[in-house]
Order: C-alpha cells, then structure tokens, then sequence
C-alpha cells in the first residue's frame, strides 16, 4: 500500500509532457539573427518588421508552422511566400525562389522554397532572410513564435483607474525666447 501511494504521488508531481512546438526555425539549425525586429512607434513609419537570419544564398527555407501558401512569388523585385497558419498568424519569408504555390497546405519543416542573394543589410559573402510575421494588422516578432522574443514590461492599469498625471504646476511651460532673455540677464561680463 505504501509503495502505491508512493508512486501515486511521483505520478501526480511529474511534470506534464512538454506540448510539441508549433513553430521551428526557417532556416536549417539555429541561424545567427543579422537584425533584430525593430518596429516603428508608428504603423506608417518605418522600422523593421521582422528579424533577418544569416544563411547561404541557395539554401533550403522550410515552413515555421503549419499552414496554408497564400503567396508565392514576386513582389516588388523579390521572391516572397506568405503562410497563413491556423492561429490567425501569418508568416512571410523573402527573397526566396518559391517551390510551393499559392494554396498548397504545408507541414512545419517542409521546404517552400531557396534562399536568394541581395537582401538589404547583409554583407556581400552572405545572404539573409527576411522572416516576418504578424497577426491581422499588427506586426509580431518572429522570434516569439519560437518562444525568445524580447519580453517588454508594461505598467499595469486598470479600466476603472486612469493612469495618474502629475500637476499643471509640475511640468510650467515657459516660451524659449523668455528662457533666453533670462539666461542672458544672468550673464556675466566675462562669459
């Protein structure tokens, strides 16, 4: 009886098996990141909406996640695929040469397509792909699908209390022509 209960509890404290990841990297092994996502404060800004992988122009570019090709082929002078996945995420990945079309269904891992030469930003000796993603309208770091995106804190407000403001008087505002007709009264001879 004390042996039962004795694996009954090694049983219940285990740790659940660990659920298979979803999303893998594009590119064979772990890939140097080139460039970080960087995301302007401002939807139509610029910035950096994905993160650039180190790799060899010629080399095999695999699906992230399971999904479905809504675009493959050229888009502004580059080879681009585009995956929908099924979490409403979608994928792109560029300058690729496709070897998927537009409407086939993929597997995580399965290879869409070739890396291509020229992507802004990489040296002369390397090529790089542009992985992005982004959920509706609103770009994601692509490194969070992999579970290492940077983690960004934010103060915690509730709906019911406004985030506090400090006083009118705590921040006057002052014209700058006064601020220097000050400075220049306070002046001595010898500055």
């Amino acid at each position: 009886m004390r042996l039962l209960l004795t694996v009954l509890l090694i049983l219940s404290t285990a740790a659940p098996p660990a659920a298979p990841a979803r999303f893998g990297w594009p590119l064979a092994g772990t890939p140097t990141v080139v460039r970080r996502f960087d995301p302007p404060p401002e939807p139509w800004l610029p910035g950096h909406r994905g993160v650039d992988l180190a790799g060899s122009s010629g080399e095999i570019v695999r699906a992230a996640g399971d999904g479905q090709v809504v675009f493959a082929g050229p888009l502004a002078g580059r080879g681009v695929i585009s995956v929908a996945h099924a979490d409403g995420v979608r994928t792109t990945y560029e300058p690729v040469t496709p070897t998927t079309t537009a409407g086939q269904t993929i597997r995580r891992g399965e290879p869409i397509g070739r890396l291509g030469p020229g992507h802004p930003g990489c040296s002369a000796d390397e090529a790089c792909l542009h992985w992005g993603a982004r959920r509706g309208e609103t770009y994601l770091d692509p490194l969070s699908l992999l579970g290492l995106g940077r983690v960004r804190l934010k103060p915690l407000r509730s709906a019911a209390a406004p985030a506090a403001r400090p006083p009118a008087a705590a921040h006057p505002r002052r014209s700058h022509r006064r601020s220097r007709r000050r400075a220049a009264a306070h002046r001595s001879p010898t500055d």
